[in-house]
């Protein structure tokens, strides 16, 4: 194995990346590169691969080509500077398990599974349920939380992992609009220190205020770069296809079809 470091300035660098279910593909041909310090959003039409390619770059479902790099090295030799928050909908929340226990399990990395974590390990997993404002239900059954606390304490997993690097899938997706400001509050946080966030996200009205870089996605890349040059109604058109009048609306307001003919949607 090399030690040389390859595009070592990205905090994320994909090429050629592609994966197939049943000999279809899910996405093809993927080149897609992140850089560091950025809260990168990745948008695209049901079916586009949002997830599917987090998945890819975490390892959990196996490419048929091309490979990724996490600042400069591959996924395997960096996993201790990754969080990951899947989607709520993946999980059993009926796992009899509390607040604080799934919280500490993002520790595991550092202890390894043949330690148990001790009181430090508790006292930092405090420390992040402080900030999703979740310490009052550390002891609580995740079963008997609502979808926005739960999406709280998977939150609060990752941030006890202190990683540089965060991929988040949806995880707006069926909170209160409460639970959403909180969690935009933290994401916001940890971008001014520095950590890179890379977040499935699936509503367009919200993209240009609370990112900076921004993917499109459908099955292949349609574009990618700062929200202010990618997020335009002819990249959108033609990741959303005929789905573009509901899109347009919900993107740009009311006005929409002018704007888009007077090309001012920068």
């Amino acid at each position: 194995m090399t030690d040389q470091l390859h595009e070592p300035q990205l905090a994320l660098h994909v090429e050629d990346l592609t994966v197939s279910y049943d000999g279809k593909p899910a996405l093809w041909d993927i080149d897609i590169d992140v850089p560091p310090g950025v809260m990168a959003a990745i948008v695209g039409p049901n079916g586009a691969g949002k997830s599917t390619f987090i998945k890819s770059v975490l390892g959990l479902v196996k490419p048929t080509a091309g490979h990724v790099t996490i600042f400069g090295r591959p996924y395997g030799t960096q996993r201790r500077k990754v969080g990951y928050v899947p989607q709520r909908s993946s999980v059993d929340w009926d796992f009899p398990t509390t607040a604080l226990d799934v919280v500490t399990m993002g520790l595991y990395g550092r202890l390894g599974w043949l330690r148990r974590p001790g009181r430090a390990e508790r006292e930092t997993a405090l420390r992040a349920l402080e900030q999703v404002k979740m310490q009052d239900f550390a002891t609580r059954q995740i079963s008997q939380l609502s979808g926005g606390q739960q999406q709280r304490v998977f939150l609060a997993r990752a941030l006890v992992q202190d990683a540089d690097i965060y991929f988040l899938d949806e995880p707006m997706a069926g909170v209160d609009a409460t639970t959403e400001r909180a969690v935009v509050a933290i994401l916001h946080r940890l971008r001014e220190e520095g950590k890179t966030l890379i977040v499935v996200h699936h509503d367009l009205q919200t993209v240009k205020s609370y990112f900076d870089w921004m993917v499109i996605l459908n099955v292949r890349p349609i574009a990618q770069g700062r929200v202010s040059e990618v997020y335009t109604a002819d990249n959108l058109r033609r990741a959303y296809g005929g789905q573009i009048a509901l899109i347009e609306r919900e993107a740009f307001g009311a006005d929409a079809a002018n704007a888009a003919g007077s090309g001012e949607h920068g």
